[in-house]
């Protein structure tokens, strides 16, 4: 979609989440035609005029000011990844540079595939934000060894797995959970980078073969990933629930480092000692380090 649908969708979609209640207004009349906010009570909340609101909701935030986003934010009580987004759409639409127009590319510095190698008790990988995994470590293959597998073609991308290959559902158990944390990322890349082809034809590619994609796209929702839990359903090990801190790297800008952590003395952690016993027997992992053909373009 353009800009501007993506501008009217967002706001729209933020608009019909927020009671008059919430918003602490109140709600004239019993039979209200749209969910959520009304433009006016929106334009009320922001300071702003309705027929200004009206026009930044139809696409056109190209001449806002910092002042007038943080109003409407700030009205349609967003979290701090939709005021981002918000602001990353003003800009796409200002065509101004996105908070992050430097990606690092070219080859993974050896020093980061040295911390990824140390972390042996672990499962960490580095992914960019189209979630290419693009290195990892013998454990975080061994915890995503499905994607790997059937010669998948470098970098294996989680998105692409989880939506289009037949084992996706069954490896990520928490279906509805991980559906929508996998597309508010990719829904927030598109926001820092609404000019990055690869990410552009990965979604187009995902909204038209799944279902599950298209109706979840819809939605407009975004986050930031920084630390939570992760389950998968490991063909070896059987199920993982696992804590996960993902760390953006400052020296190459548009890259994550993800690492899976469990308590000792918690199943969790028995089960990834298993893991490594079952990755050590195997000694099928793939080369750690990025594919060759995709080195230069991250």
């Amino acid at each position: 979609m353009s800009t501007e649908s993506d501008i009217r969708a967002f706001l729209a979609s933020r608009r019909a989440k927020i009671t008059p209640q919430q918003a602490g207004l109140p709600a004239y009349g019993g039979n209200r035609r749209v969910p959520g906010l009304r433009r006016e009570e929106v334009a009320l909340l922001a300071g702003v005029s309705i027929d200004y609101y009206v026009r930044l909701e139809r696409g056109h935030l190209a001449g806002a000011s910092e002042e007038v986003l943080d109003a409407v934010a700030n009205a349609l009580q967003l979290d701090d990844a939709e005021r981002a987004h918000l602001n990353d759409l003003a800009r796409a639409a200002a065509k101004r540079p996105a908070r992050r127009t430097k990606r690092a590319h070219g080859p993974l510095p050896d020093s980061i595939l040295r911390v990824l190698e140390s972390m042996t008790d672990s499962p960490a990988f580095i992914r960019n934000g189209r979630l290419d995994i693009l290195a990892a470590n013998p454990l975080g293959q061994a915890l995503y060894a499905p994607l790997y597998a059937d010669d998948a073609p470098r970098p294996v991308n989680i998105a692409r797995f989880q939506f289009l290959h037949p084992g996706g559902r069954d490896f990520f158990p928490d279906w509805d959970e991980s559906l929508n944390t996998t597309v508010s990322l990719l829904r927030t890349e598109a926001g820092r980078a609404p000019h990055d082809s690869g990410l552009t034809g990965l979604i187009g590619e995902l909204v038209t073969r799944s279902e599950d994609f298209r109706t979840a796209w819809a939605k407009h929702n975004v986050r930031l990933h920084h630390t939570g839990r992760k389950s998968f359903r490991h063909p070896a090990v059987g199920v993982l629930a696992l804590d996960f801190d993902a760390m953006e790297l400052p020296a190459q800008p548009g890259l994550t480092l993800t690492a899976y952590t469990a308590a000792p003395g918690t199943p969790e952690h028995d089960a990834l000692q298993l893991l490594a016993s079952w990755a050590a027997t195997e000694n099928t992992s793939p080369d750690s380090s990025p594919h060759p053909a995709d080195r230069q373009n991250r």
